[in-house]
């Protein structure tokens, strides 16, 4: 027979901190993380119109025909809320049907007592009509970059361009195979259903020496308000500076690009000259070089700017917006493109709460 355990054992400190009631402050500290979630929402509500961005939505990828009939599709404004939640809360398709039935999300998304709220399904298909095309995303982030700058939050500052790999579900492949799929081939050995689980649009590439499979998203922020002002998402295999000149941006009122020396390249450097843009692209020192005084000197000055840039990727970190889930380019660039849409709303939820006026450095 066990004998009892003896109570004198149990330190009473330890037994009462360990009880979810013993700290008075617990649920004063819950609801107000919940009311900071809520404001957050009802912020982004107040300042984004989800109407305007449902229209763009249906103009880039009209709806399907019903004239044969069948059940009533849920409005586009009210699909498009619900990717909102998904992206700023990083959920899976599944995820979000069940978050949905918080109070919270529903009044967010227009379903407050809705019978039927869409389920993981109708949200998959829903995306599979954004992507379709590829013109989906790229309609929803650019109307919600339109609206920053009717907020008064136009491109300011001087440009920040950067690009930062996005992952995605890795495909094991010794090197012989990672050469194949980077080629675009079979690789030898590999049956039909090995490679339909493979996401044969992302490409291995290697950073510090170490591998990494998926994608890479180039941006361009805006240097003043650190907002995402362009977009390119490709391979990961992609050069960075082969694509400035797709995420150039045009309307920012100051004269200067910035990046890292992955842009240190004769073609960049007319580009920028062509475009009227000073050159804040590091530069790389030349094989044997040894003084680099002034080299550092400069490279030092434009990193102390260009850092604002690198707070951009960690905002999309913290978003999930580090790896993807899809097995498509297209799926995949929709994701990353409503990811830095929900980061831009949820950025100006925060200029307009402390910087109202667009004064703070």
């Amino acid at each position: 027979m066990m004998a009892p355990m003896s109570t004198s054992r149990i330190k009473p400190s330890s037994f009462w901190r360990s009880q979810p009631g013993a700290d008075l402050f617990v649920q004063d500290q819950r609801q107000a993380k919940l009311g900071g979630f809520i404001a957050n929402l009802a912020a982004m509500d107040e300042l984004i119109d989800f109407a305007a961005i449902a229209a763009r939505v249906d103009t880039a990828c009209p709806r399907a025909d019903r004239s044969k009939g069948g059940r009533p599709p849920y409005p586009t404004e009210v699909m498009v809320r619900l990717l909102f939640i998904q992206s700023l809360y990083n959920l899976s398709d599944e995820d979000c049907e069940y978050q949905v039935d918080r109070m919270s999300f529903q009044h967010f998304c227009r379903l407050d007592g809705a019978l039927h709220i869409p389920d993981a399904r109708t949200l998959w298909s829903f995306k599979q009509r954004l992507a379709q095309g590829g013109l989906g995303g790229r309609a929803i982030f650019e109307a919600v970059s339109l609206q920053l700058q009717q907020h008064g939050y136009i491109p300011r500052g001087g440009q920040i361009v950067d690009a930062s790999i996005v992952q995605a579900p890795v495909t094991q492949a010794n090197k012989d195979e990672r050469e194949a799929l980077n080629e675009g081939r079979r690789p030898e050995g590999w049956n039909a259903k090995r490679l339909q689980h493979t996401d044969r649009d992302a490409r291995w590439t290697k950073k510090h020496g170490k591998s990494f499979y998926g994608y890479k998203v180039h941006a361009n922020a805006d240097a003043r308000y650190k907002l995402i002002r362009r977009v390119k998402v490709t391979p990961a295999n992609v050069d960075d500076g082969q694509t400035l000149k797709e995420v150039l941006d045009r309307a920012n009122t100051g004269a200067r690009l910035l990046a890292d020396r992955g842009y240190d390249a004769q073609t960049n450097r007319q580009l920028l000259q062509a475009h009227g843009l000073r050159d804040g692209i590091a530069r790389r020192a030349k094989p044997g070089q040894e003084r680099r005084v002034r080299l550092d000197a400069r490279n030092k000055a434009i990193n102390r700017v260009r850092a604002r840039g690198e707070h951009v990727f960690a905002g999309l970190e913290q978003l999930g917006g580090k790896c993807v889930r899809a097995m498509t380019l297209a799926r995949n660039e929709l994701a990353i493109l409503l990811k830095c849409a929900a980061y831009n709303a949820k950025r100006l939820v925060w200029l307009v709460r402390h910087d109202p006026c667009g004064c703070a450095r």
